[in-house]
């Protein structure tokens, strides 16, 4: 038996098994960390080091690249929670004034028999923004568009401080033993749906989101569909968009039914 050591590099077998096993490391780093991150066609990089960094899960910096406007025009309104809280009288007298402009669609009172939305008691900042938005081409309407054309930032403030302060009157559809929808409540978490509730008012409400209680089913189904099919895109960020896409045609239903039955 020979006495030279095992793990010794004067033993040719011990000696090579490194050597191969060292090879074997360098090509496997060679093709882990820089040719197969190089090969990968929809991957850009800038070198050998990119490449590197890449493999190894090292963020790297973002490509300069010119930023992507939209083809059309965005809702410029900004949506504070106390948009348009502080209500002022002179503001809504001035505000009857010219709702009389609006009463063929929205009703005397801000109540709607038109399927027009309804008005009355309708968040300040909410009214506003929609009418900015009109006048700007953010939502198109074939009879809010003119009509907001020529009106002034103290005209869409004087509306909507007016109908604000109106009270909002029951449903002709009033039914409280209707069942919640669960997307309501709940939502559709495995979609990514939030519950309508969480802004909407029925749980919380979010700045700039409207009140839905009451409002005509048919126009509450119009306005999903529009949003769902990219129709209506004045919603800041996408929020609703991103949420009707996901809904079926028997939630958007149950949706609009069931708020049509609030007070």
């Amino acid at each position: 038996m020979s006495d030279q050591p095992l793990f010794s590099f004067r033993n040719p077998w011990f000696g090579a098994s490194v050597g191969i096993t060292g090879a074997i490391v360098v090509l496997a780093a060679l093709a882990g960390l820089i040719w197969l991150p190089l090969a990968q066609p929809d991957l850009k990089l800038s070198g050998v080091w990119d490449a590197i960094c890449s493999a190894a899960g090292v963020p790297r910096a973002a490509p300069q690249t010119a930023s992507q406007r939209p083809d059309f025009k965005t809702s410029g309104v900004i949506v504070t929670s106390e948009m348009l809280t502080r209500p002022d009288q002179v503001s809504i007298g001035r505000g009857a004034t010219l709702a009389q402009r609006c009463a063929i669609c929205h009703g005397p009172q801000g109540v709607s028999d038109a399927n027009s939305p309804n008005l009355a008691g309708q968040f300040a900042a909410v009214t506003y923004k929609e009418l900015n938005d009109f006048k700007s081409g953010a939502r198109v309407n074939a009879i809010m568009s003119p009509f907001a054309a020529n009106m002034s930032n103290q005209d869409m403030l004087d509306l909507a401080a007016y109908y604000a302060f109106l009270p909002r009157v029951p449903s002709n559809h009033l039914n409280a033993d209707l069942a919640t929808p669960q997307i309501v409540t709940t939502g559709a978490p495995m979609r990514n749906i939030a519950p309508c509730g969480s802004c909407h008012g029925d749980i919380d409400n979010k700045a700039g989101s409207p009140w839905l209680g009451g409002q005509s089913a048919i126009y509450i189904k119009a306005q999903l569909k529009a949003f769902a099919s990219d129709i209506r895109r004045n919603d800041i960020s996408q929020q609703m968009r991103n949420v009707a896409r996901q809904m079926t045609a028997e939630e958007i239903d149950e949706v609009a039914n069931y708020y049509e039955a609030q007070p």
